[in-house]
């Protein structure tokens, strides 16, 4: 399951420190301390996730690496060397997360070190060293941010290729006319809405004048009637409605012009359904008038 965490703040966050320390044009790692210090960079935890949290810190890691590749400037690659050290020391997780490098990665870093000592830098190496011997390194062939951008590009190419072939076996079927289909329309709704509430008035006048001249106990319950039809057939087309919304929400599947056009033409149709029904209720009266 891919982790969703909105890591774009901390990473802002990040390169305005390493930024910063670049203006200055120091190599000094004290002068990085009080960049830090000033920022109150160690605060960045405050706002971390409650879950998640690997993931949240080898992110924070692979962006801070990031800043020490071979093209960066000397000073930017020991703000990147510095930052690092001072997120993993700083952090509040016990255990500590160690840190992931690849194999790429620790060549970089041994390239930094070595001009770093051609630069008389001392700070880096012993920093290195530190680190070394303290065991915070995880070593692995997989460069993490690239990898976490080529999986974000592959659930981006899976889910074109779900709505592409969503489209594809809905394209000209049958299917197709009922994933789109406007039931409210189709069934004429607010003509039967208005139909069977005059059905129903017309059936509670009948009862009203047949209880004057014969016994209705038997047929009371067709009186007590709780739900017209109209009102019925409105809660299946809602329930129809909604579920259509969540299959286009999963799928991206939309009407096209061509299956709106169908529908347009199909409202032809719907003044000949309507006669047909209310000729139906009509004989039902008339059935309802022969028995009383």
């Amino acid at each position: 399951m891919s982790v969703k965490l909105n890591l774009s703040p901390f990473k802002l966050d990040i390169d305005e420190l390493i930024n910063e320390f670049v203006e200055h044009q120091s190599t000094s790692f004290p002068d990085w301390k009080k960049i830090w210090r000033l920022r109150k960079f160690s605060y960045i935890y405050e706002a971390a996730p409650t879950t998640h949290l690997g993931y949240f810190m080898q992110s924070l890691y692979a962006h801070t690496i990031g800043h020490m590749n071979d093209s960066a400037s000397f000073p930017r690659k020991l703000g990147g060397l510095y930052c690092l050290y001072c997120l993993y020391e700083t952090q509040p997780f016990k255990p500590p997360f160690k840190i992931y490098l690849s194999l790429g990665e620790l060549k970089n870093l041994k390239n930094l070190v070595a001009e770093a000592k051609g630069n008389t830098v001392k700070a880096a190496p012993a920093l290195m060293q530190r680190m070394l011997e303290k065991d915070v390194f995880l070593f692995g062939f997989l460069d993490l941010e690239e990898a976490a951008k080529t999986v974000e590009k592959l659930a981006e190419q899976d889910n074109e290729i779900v709505k592409c072939a969503a489209k594809k076996l809905f394209k000209d079927t049958r299917m197709e006319h009922f994933l789109h289909l406007d039931m409210g329309r189709e069934l004429g709704l607010e003509e039967l809405k208005k139909l069977s509430t005059e059905y129903a008035e017309s059936k509670q006048r009948a009862i009203e004048e047949a209880r004057k001249v014969v016994n209705m106990q038997d047929v009371e319950h067709l009186a007590n009637a709780k739900e017209l039809v109209g009102d019925k057939v409105e809660k299946a087309v809602e329930s129809w409605d909604a579920q259509k919304d969540e299959f286009y929400h999963k799928t991206g599947v939309r009407p096209t012009q061509e299956q709106a056009q169908q529908e347009d033409d199909s409202d032809n149709s719907d003044a000949e359904y309507t006669h047909e029904l209310e000729r139906e209720l009509q004989l039902f009266d008339e059935n309802m008038d022969e028995q009383q």
